[in-house]
């Protein structure tokens, strides 16, 4: 994990990178309620640009957070080149600045842009940018359990040609978002019988743009029924449950937790990786294996189905009341030791800097 110093240089780049500042003339910040935020609505003063052309990222620069210009032609228009990541900044009492395992945000990014035929962008830039975009907007970061900035990193494909085939242009892109919870309130999820997120051999793992935007419909259609999310199953079989919504699922079986591992379907997610590593810090039994919608409604009708919850970067965790499956709705009790309770409090006080952290995730930006 690189540090911040602006003269790391690391194995990415053979210079240290310079990146032009213009900074804004009038702040928003005034203009802002946080604590009346819509997550993802509300964005900060600055941005991150950075362009590849000719065979390497240059140009890299932080101005005022703005429109882009951006001809009709280009191919992310037409053949959906764009992947992103989700990360947050959190600010503890007494001002520090930390993120929560951002080494993990530019593997996985990287490893986005290489199924999409992206090039990948230097770590040590990234890493550069991130502070000195932070450093500017630091005072959007507001302390205190629930308060993050959400930080969106971002790469399309500019070049101007309709031919089917990559771009030979991209921008890497970073906006901040101040944020608090993502989900409130009671979370009701129905299990896919018939659509699928992603299939073997896909971008399922991908953070592509596209897979979100095919989870739309078949979202739209279980909130009709008064559901906020699907459970999606694989394509295949629609036998094993895999993700909830845009998060990874967990499912607690009696005292065990289950959890579907990774594969070319399934997003690996850094919350879900921190789950799994707090449930064995714990003593908790765990299981990653594939799990099937058979055996959880079984649990579920013989009382032995304890908690769902999903676990994703916005959501942290959320927490899930029932499901239906087969137009059958089962409910879940009310857990008074619920582990999705005991993993968001443990998660989010590392992420505040209000607990110990022995697994070094969290990093210290100023």
């Amino acid at each position: 994990m690189p540090n911040f110093d602006p003269k790391y240089n690391s194995m990415s780049l053979t210079t240290t990178p310079v990146i032009s500042v213009e900074k804004t003339s009038q702040s928003k910040i005034e203009n802002v309620d946080f604590s009346n935020l819509v997550f993802g609505k509300v964005f900060t003063d600055h941005m991150f640009e950075c362009e590849f052309k000719n065979g390497h990222w240059q140009n890299a620069s932080i101005r005022p957070y703005g429109p882009l210009e951006i001809d009709p032609s280009a191919k992310v228009f037409h053949y959906g080149q764009a992947v992103f990541e989700g990360m947050k900044a959190y600010k503890d009492e007494d001002g520090s600045v930390f993120l929560f395992r951002p080494d993990e945000n530019i593997k996985r990014i990287n490893r986005s842009s290489k199924r999409l035929a992206i090039p990948e962008f230097p770590e040590e830039l990234f890493f550069q940018a991130l502070h000195q975009l932070i450093e500017l907007d630091k005072e959007w970061i507001k302390p205190g359990l629930g308060n993050s900035l959400y930080i969106r990193p971002f790469v399309i494909a500019t070049e101007n040609c309709v031919s089917a085939s990559p771009s030979d242009s991209y921008k890497f892109i970073i906006i901040l978002s101040p944020a608090q919870a993502y989900y409130t309130g009671e979370v009701k999820v129905v299990f896919a019988e018939k659509y699928s997120r992603a299939a073997d051999g896909g971008v399922g793992y991908a953070k592509a743009a596209g897979n979100y935007a095919a989870q739309f419909y078949p979202t739209n259609l279980a909130k009709e029924k008064g559901f906020q999310q699907v459970v999606w199953t694989d394509a295949n079989e629609h036998k094993y449950l895999e993700e909830a919504g845009t998060m990874n699922v967990f499912f607690r079986v009696n005292n065990t937790l289950l959890t579907a591992p990774t594969n070319d379907r399934i997003l690996d997610g850094v919350t879900r990786k921190s789950v799994i590593a707090l449930a064995r810090r714990n003593g908790v039994d765990l299981e990653v294996r594939p799990v099937t919608v058979d055996e959880i409604v079984t649990a579920a009708k013989q009382g032995h189905l304890k908690e769902i919850f999903g676990a994703g970067t916005a959501a942290v965790i959320s927490p899930v009341s029932g499901f239906s499956y087969k137009d059958i709705t089962y409910d879940l009790p009310l857990q008074e030791d619920s582990f999705a309770a005991k993993f968001k409090k443990e998660l989010t006080e590392i992420q505040h800097n209000l607990a110990e952290d022995p697994f070094g995730w969290r990093y210290k930006v100023m």
